[in-house]
């Protein structure tokens, strides 16, 4: 593959149900739900912008209009924050919408990431991309995303983001197991040996977990179509990848930086207070706040 080809679009799968949030999910995607003073799926536009994404393609469902109105421009908004000299909350408006440009694809039927993935075809094309999991709000410096995108520029083959999790959570993430690590690939890279959608903990080959960010090739799009659905109905990118590993190598990265898991309630809690601390004029108050919990 040529290393002229850059990484320019970002998939973002957002037609989950949010179940775990309800009732607050009953209307509201749970991409929308606020960490301090940002909807989470900001975070992950914001950090596909920093990493040279240029076009945001919005994996939706139904009743999803909230997202996309969250990226678009509200003149009557800025409007009214100009004239009453609100030009801070303006500059923070006006950010949003120029952030990079937002399309949308509907999934119809909920049947996993992989498919999330595969309706993108058309749009993506026959070029590299990356995938986006927002519930996953990754601190880092570079960030995460552009992290996978350098050993993507150094390897030309897909690299998938992982971090080691602790033995009992090994269930609950897509596990890779890796070759002897050379130096060559760099500090934290790995060749990918075999991958296992959610094992019980004896069969888990690594404690290497699968987060959030992808950049894939448009060759998985053909492995996608050739896997079967699991027994949940649904169509596992870890399957697709693993089907693409019999053809060509893969690559795994550790993401140097903090992960939060907001899919479930304590992680969002957690991020929460990280992201409150991580503000200048909210960082005392709340810490003085936190020492008064028991």
């Amino acid at each position: 593959m040529s290393t002229m080809v850059g990484i320019k679009k970002a998939v973002f799968p957002v037609a989950g149900l949010g179940t775990r949030f309800l009732p607050a999910t009953k209307t509201l995607p749970k991409e929308m739900l606020v960490l301090v003073d940002k909807p989470v799926i900001q975070y992950g536009v914001e950090e596909a912008a920093r990493s040279g994404i240029e076009k945001v393609v919005l994996v939706t469902g139904r009743n999803r209009s909230a997202i996309e109105d969250h990226f678009d421009e509200t003149p009557e908004l800025e409007t009214l924050l100009a004239d009453r000299g609100k030009l801070d909350e303006l500059e923070k408006i006006r950010h949003i919408s120029e952030l990079t440009t937002i399309s949308t694809i509907q999934q119809d039927e909920p049947l996993g990431l992989g498919h999330a993935v595969l309706v993108t075809r058309s749009v993506i094309g026959n070029e590299p991309f990356a995938v986006i999991l927002s519930d996953d709000v990754m601190d880092a410096d570079p960030p995460a995303l552009k992290q996978l995108i350098d050993v993507y520029e150094r390897v030309q083959g897909p690299v998938i983001a992982i971090e080691r999790v602790p033995d009992e959570r090994v269930s609950s993430y897509g596990i890779v197991a890796v070759e002897e690590t050379q130096a060559s690939l760099g500090r934290g890279v790995h060749r990918i040996r075999d991958l296992v959608e959610k094992p019980s903990h004896d069969q888990a080959p690594s404690n290497l977990g699968i987060i959030g960010r992808y950049i894939l090739t448009p060759d998985i799009f053909p492995a996608l179509e050739a896997t079967d659905r699991d027994g949940s109905s649904e169509i596992q990118l870890t399957d697709a990848l693993r089907k693409l590993l019999r053809d060509r190598p893969l690559y795994a990265c550790e993401v140097d930086g903090v992960r939060h898991d907001t899919g479930h309630k304590l992680g969002f809690l957690k991020a929460t207070a990280y992201f409150g601390l991580r503000q200048p004029d909210l960082a005392g108050p709340l810490r003085e706040y936190l020492k008064t919990l028991t």
